[in-house]
């Protein structure tokens, strides 16, 4: 079966031609009448067509949001129920997961075996949170006995949730199950290049009895976001993607004040000392960088070896890439996919050629591949480049596809040094057979997760997020719940009594 038939027959099986927006309990046509293509990037076909929303749409949402949090019954509702509908939710991810996988694979063209990993990931995500919020009762603070003092966390009202072309549906239950949990109402917009899944989702989250108003969707593009992000209405803007965007919504975001939740991206390192274990080390570092077309924000794409191994390591590298089996995330075998767009591909070959021209020695990859079955659909060789500077522009910006940099280094001082020597701290790694060296390289790089002998793993239970420039806030993790709630101290004096402090003795 060809590329192209492998999509087109999944896509006049399942797809609807059009797909709305979901706002106050109703599908919806866009205000306008506006629908974007949506494209397979494996076969550039047209999938679909999702609604452009327009800024009185996203207006319309925030409303019937607004109204759902302070006239409706959610956030009263007590956490035993919302934690109830949290496992609900996951027990419909579940009983839908291969149509989800499908879904997300078609749409960002990776393999489906990937995205059968991230519906586990997803379904997870929500049975931590149900078991969290389902333990919420608050604190008792210390007072006089005819004082409660309570510390409490309570939801922090409608919140908008802007999210990634990457990871569509895990992104968005990263920010929507710790946001109804709590108790707050969301609008969630999408990219405009990956809104299958959760447009699934949202018709899932309709049978499983979310409230009207409760969960609102929009599609389309940045200026759905900007209106969600500047809107006095919405009380926390969450936003997953790159950093000039991030700073957009950021600055939009002051004009009330707004809670702001940013993840965005790295430059991450993958640290390897000369005592690691070398075949286990060499397959690590290719998982790293290549998992989704390196389209991964805490993908390990800044790979740095230890003198004593460098040769021999990249030369294992380069040889295991070459044989990475791209194809159509449906066809057997394959490893993997098409990076998401004609744009993100050139921005890729851009980052690239400047390595070159800057000295970087191009060791496999670097172009689009071959032979017909790439003649349609945004295909990009996997890539490495070798003797890689600290002041290429490849070693300090993000590239976000399917190329590797290598860099070689001396001493342990060194690496942290040159590590930490970036705008970004996302994520990193450190590959050593010495657990107290693992220990201190840990503790001294400056990143959100650090990984020692072992890459890209994350769990609901752990804190996901950035230092630096790659993004504020917390997902996951005690964290993430805390993210969307006000913290509230709640004094009641049960015997009050006169001061006599003013005035008392005044004739």
């Amino acid at each position: 079966m060809t590329q192209a038939s492998l999509s087109t027959e999944f896509h006049s099986a399942t797809l609807a031609p059009r797909l709305d927006l979901y706002i106050d309990g109703q599908w919806v046509q866009p205000e306008g009448g506006v629908y974007r293509d949506i494209v397979d990037p494996a076969t550039e076909n047209v999938l679909t067509q999702a609604a452009d929303a327009s800024v009185a749409d996203v207006q319309r949402a925030i409303a019937a949001a607004r109204r759902a949090f302070d006239e409706g019954p959610w956030r009263q509702t007590g956490t035993r129920d919302r934690a109830r509908l949290l496992n609900r939710i996951a027990d419909a991810i579940d009983a839908d997961a291969e149509n989800l996988a499908t879904l997300e694979s078609l749409n960002t063209g990776k393999t489906i075996t990937e995205s059968r990993w991230d519906m586990d990931g997803i379904a997870a995500t929500f049975r931590y949170f149900a078991g969290l919020v389902a333990t919420e009762s608050g604190l008792i603070n210390e007072a006089p006995d005819t004082v409660i003092s309570r510390t409490l966390r309570e939801p922090v009202g409608v919140c908008g949730l802007i999210t990634p072309w990457n990871y569509p549906l895990l992104q968005a239950a990263w920010k929507i199950a710790p946001a109804l949990g709590a108790g707050n109402t969301v609008i969630v917009k999408p990219s405009n290049l990956t809104p299958l899944t959760t447009h699934r989702f949202a018709e899932l989250l309709i049978e499983v009895g979310v409230p009207a108003g409760v969960f609102n969707l929009v599609t389309g593009a940045g200026e759905a976001g900007a209106e969600l992000s500047r809107n006095l209405d919405v009380d926390l803007v969450s936003f997953t993607g790159g950093a000039v965007a991030g700073a957009a919504v950021m600055n939009a975001a002051i004009g009330n004040f707004k809670k702001v939740a940013l993840e965005l991206g790295g430059k991450n390192p993958n640290i390897i000392f000369d005592d690691a274990d070398f075949d286990t080390a060499v397959d690590y570092a290719v998982n790293a960088a290549f998992f989704h077309a390196g389209q991964v924000c805490s993908a390990g794409s800044r790979l740095m070896l230890q003198d004593g191994i460098h040769d021999r390591f990249v030369d294992a590298v380069v040889e295991r890439v070459k044989r990475i089996r791209i194809g159509n995330g449906f066809a057997e075998g394959t490893e993997m996919g098409p990076v998401q767009s004609a744009f993100q591909r050139q921005k890729i070959l851009n980052m690239i050629q400047a390595g070159v021209q800057e000295g970087a020695v191009l060791r496999c990859g670097g172009k689009a591949p071959e032979g017909k079955a790439f003649e349609r659909g945004f295909w990009l060789e996997p890539t490495v480049l070798a003797n890689v500077r600290d002041d290429m522009k490849i070693a300090t910006e993000e590239i976000f596809g399917p190329a590797l940099t290598v860099e070689r280094f001396s001493t342990e001082e060194e690496a942290v040094r040159r590590a930490n020597a970036t705008p970004f701290g996302l994520a990193g790694a450190v590959w050593t057979a010495d657990l107290n060296r693992a220990n201190r390289v840990t503790r001294a790089l400056r990143f959100g997760t650090v990984w020692a002998n072992d890459y890209h793993p994350y769990f609901p239970e752990a804190p996901w997020g950035g230092y630096k420039a790659s993004g504020i806030g917390r997902e996951l993790g005690r964290g993430g719940l805390d993210e969307y709630t006000e913290l509230k101290h709640s004094y009641i004096n049960l015997a009050p009594q006169p001061m006599g402090w003013f005035g008392a003795g005044a004739e």
